[in-house]
């Protein structure tokens, strides 16, 4: 039988040796991905561990360097190279090399003088430690734009009795279309392996189409082809073409396959109407979290536009465009709620939009999986949504609704 200082002893030994090994545990880059969007280029980095790094810019020519510590170079970061597109607007190439033993360096040449975000996402669902690199256009800065929006806003407000403003007639009706999720976010994913991203951008396009065919109306997209773009930046983007109508598309999925149908959700400012609901919000307002958004992109604006008194008057607007589009959706396909639903939805929570969100249908449900996969479903929900639409501008004759809570 051992003795106690013995026990003691080999405790510490194993307890050495464990932080000894966690210690040198090799760091593996397991997966590189980049995603050219109109507005930004991201470049993400996938490993086992959090990768340290040090980053520098350099000019003539324009470039980003990015030492990757404790990083060997593998075929994984080799073919980074190969993933960029020659349209992309902001990066010509990117090159990977092993810099000396224990630090890989990534030269990244521009197309142009850049603004960089570098940031380290924790591990979240299927994807491990993420480092992201946000390549943006030096010149355009959203965010500080939508700010100084803001901030002229709350001057007018202020000084409006002085100067009286003379109503100026718009010509069109703009339509902001949301494809929910995008590039590092895939959103929900069917039994037939079909991603949520792939359907919403699908059915956002054709649901443009049918809008400009329409004389006195435009449609514009939030995003135009498979990269994510934050919640916040979304209504941003909105406000930013003085949207009148702002639509997100989306086909999520619930662990039950035989829940199904249609839903139609608006912004909620006393919680959520329903568990559901609730849990719908929770996981569209995760996208974040798996899309990638660095700490400077979340904080300023959110706080910011939650102040603005016209918050309740676009609410009941919402709810108003919410019921002649759920109306003409269920000429389309089973509703799960016979009317609009509300929680609390970051990316409806434009102060002077009225915003809905449309659940189109449940991509868990095998049958509406398939539906979600027709190009004529496809087209019939964009009618019928673009009828919902109309029927707002107009005024419609019928103009109560209600609220429901569970």
């Amino acid at each position: 039988m051992l003795r106690k200082p013995t026990l003691i002893k080999l405790s510490i030994f194993y307890l050495l040796l464990l932080f000894s090994l966690s210690a040198t545990a090799e760091n593996i880059v397991n997966a590189t991905r980049v995603w050219p969007a109109p507005d930004y280029t991201r470049v993400t980095i996938e490993s086992s561990l959090a990768i340290s790094n040090d980053q520098m810019m350099l000019q003539n020519p324009e470039r980003i360097v990015v030492d990757l510590k404790g990083i060997e170079l593998n075929e994984v970061l080799k073919q980074l190279s190969s993933k960029v597109d020659g349209l992309d607007p902001n990066i010509k190439k990117i090159r990977v090399g092993q810099f000396n033993p224990k630090v890989t360096r990534l030269v990244i040449d521009l197309k142009a003088s850049a603004r960089v975000k570098i940031f380290s996402l924790k591990p979240f669902k299927e994807y491990r430690h993420r480092l992201v690199i946000d390549v943006y256009p030096k010149e355009d800065d959203e965010i500080v734009n939508l700010l100084k929006q803001l901030e002229q806003k709350d001057k007018e407000k202020k000084y409006q009795y002085l100067e009286p403003v003379i109503p100026q007639k718009k010509l069109s009706t703009i339509v902001a279309i949301d494809a929910g999720h995008g590039g590092e976010d895939p959103g929900a994913k069917g039994a037939r392996g079909t991603y949520e991203k792939t359907i919403t951008l699908q059915i956002a396009k054709k649901l443009k189409k049918v809008i400009d065919k329409e004389p006195y109306m435009k449609a514009v997209l939030i995003r135009t082809g498979d990269y994510y773009v934050p919640l916040i930046k979304r209504v941003s983007k909105a406000r930013k073409i003085k949207a009148d109508i702002f639509i997100s598309i989306h086909a999520d999925a619930f662990r039950k396959r035989s829940v199904r149908g249609s839903s139609v959700f608006a912004l909620s400012e006393r919680g959520a109407t329903s568990a559901f609901a609730k849990f719908l919000a929770n996981n569209a307002n995760e996208a974040d979290l798996i899309g990638g958004v660095s700490i400077d992109d979340k904080e300023p604006i959110l706080a910011r536009t939650l102040l603005d008194l016209s918050q309740s008057a676009t609410i009941n607007d919402s709810l108003k465009l919410g019921n002649y589009v759920l109306k003409e959706i269920k000429t389309v396909n089973k509703l799960h709620k016979k009317y609009v639903e509300q929680a609390g939805f970051a990316v409806l929570k434009a102060p002077d939009i009225p915003s809905i969100l449309i659940e189109t249908a449940f991509i868990s449900n095998r049958k509406e999986e398939k539906n979600l996969k027709s190009a004529a479903f496809q087209q019939k929900l964009s009618l019928s949504i673009l009828k919902g639409i109309k029927k707002y501008v107009k005024g419609g004759q019928s103009t109560a609704f209600y609220t429901q809570y569970e």
